[in-house]
């Protein structure tokens, strides 16, 4: 659950641009993509199994959106939203167990 001015922070990439000369996502000069690379020995491949790296700020577990503090599980039984933690949802009705 994100609010509406979170909303527009989501990314909705679908593809990224194809690897090429004067693609977004290539840089030029020395620090670009390296041709015939083994992407296992790069420094790459240590962040490559934990892309977002965060933490729940209640629970501690791992959030699975990006650039955000809540995992979806207490954002929703506290009725916040996952991103900045405001108030979108009244809870105090519902009947939620904590397993």
């Amino acid at each position: 659950m994100v609010c509406k001015k979170c909303e527009k922070k989501l990314t909705a990439l679908a593809a990224p641009d194809k690897w090429k000369e004067g693609s977004k996502n290539a840089v030029v000069g020395s620090s670009g993509r390296k041709l015939n690379q083994n992407k296992l020995l790069s420094k790459s491949a240590k962040s490559r199994y934990t892309p977002l790296g965060n933490n729940c700020k209640l629970c501690k577990a791992r959030v699975h959106q990006e650039k955000a503090h809540y995992c979806q599980d207490c954002a929703y039984k506290k009725g916040i939203c996952a991103m900045c933690g405001k108030q979108i949802l009244n809870t105090s009705s519902y009947k939620q167990s904590t397993t």
